[in-house]
């Protein structure tokens, strides 16, 4: 009777743990459950990789074709994306989450404190347990604001990959969480900065991303504090090693890249040919 007893409790014991793992949906949150205004979706289904979480749009990659179904014209694109960045960091720092601009976006913070005008999507970073922390309380959380450029109010959804706690490479689940723009279907990518273990001569620690990018501690800390599209923002570090490891010496100092040039009195990026919005299409835009 004991013994059964026991057996019995091992059962519900595991029926409770299962219980209390959390299904791994295959994809992004379903249209019907988030729909805005569309009639229907566009994102491309990838049949190629059924694991993947996060689709693109079948008309533009930096698009989430759930809440768009065209790219922005090149005049539309900077407020949208301004906008975009600001709500996230104002948002992440109301729930005191530590975050930190990277990649591309890092790199338009270092040229003029701006988001460089031929990108279509930014990229941030936050830490291990403020990523499980945005998963536990704030995913797929509706955050309004009413902006001044904008008569209506403005609402971006964050969106948490259900593979986020998977610390393995991952290069279709690379992107842990999105921060998406509901109106026009622009995001942020939310990397996650994980912890390997410490390097064998100094004892420094060690990172990784899961799309196998490694930092060292002091890569990243302590953060900077500076400014972003107007808005207070963090930065890493040692952010010109980081950039010129990923873009080359020449993305700190040439002053010609994609169609535009860099004015040192404007401190703007000017196109070198006049895109007007009628004739400049994202869609061609890779």
């Amino acid at each position: 009777m004991r013994l059964s007893f026991f057996i019995a409790l091992y059962f519900v014991l595991c029926f409770q743990h299962i219980a209390a793992r959390p299904l791994l949906h295959p994809r992004m949150a379903d249209f019907d459950s988030v729909r805005i205004h569309l009639d229907r979706p566009y994102v491309e289904e990838d049949e190629h990789h059924p694991n993947k979480y996060f689709l693109e749009s079948i008309f533009n990659p930096h698009y989430d074709g759930r809440f768009a179904d065209r790219p922005l014209k090149y005049d539309e694109k900077q407020s949208h994306l301004s906008a975009l960045i600001r709500t996230y960091l104002f948002t992440m720092e109301s729930i005191s989450v530590e975050t930190w601009l990277m990649h591309g976006t890092l790199l338009g913070w270092y040229w003029n404190r701006k988001i460089m005008p031929w990108d279509s999507d930014l990229d941030v970073m936050v830490s291990e347990s403020s990523l499980h922390f945005l998963a536990a309380y704030h995913n797929m959380t509706m955050h309004t604001f009413k902006l001044p450029r904008y008569k209506t109010r403005r609402s971006y959804m964050l969106e948490i990959n259900p593979r986020c706690s998977e610390r393995a490479l991952d290069k279709e689940n690379r992107i842990d969480a999105r921060w998406i723009d509901t109106e026009t279907g622009l995001f942020i990518d939310i990397t996650t900065l994980r912890r390997i273990g410490t390097t064998e001569d100094n004892g420094d620690l060690e990172f990784k991303v899961k799309d196998n990018h490694h930092y060292m501690y002091d890569d990243i800390f302590p953060l900077r504090q500076s400014a972003f599209e107007g808005i207070s923002v963090s930065i890493p570090y040692a952010y010109p090693d980081i950039l010129i490891e990923e873009y080359g010496d020449d993305a700190l100092s040439s002053v010609h890249h994609e169609n535009h040039r860099f004015d040192e009195q404007k401190q703007n990026w000017l196109p070198q040919a006049v895109l007007s919005s009628s004739e400049y299409d994202e869609s061609e835009d890779t």
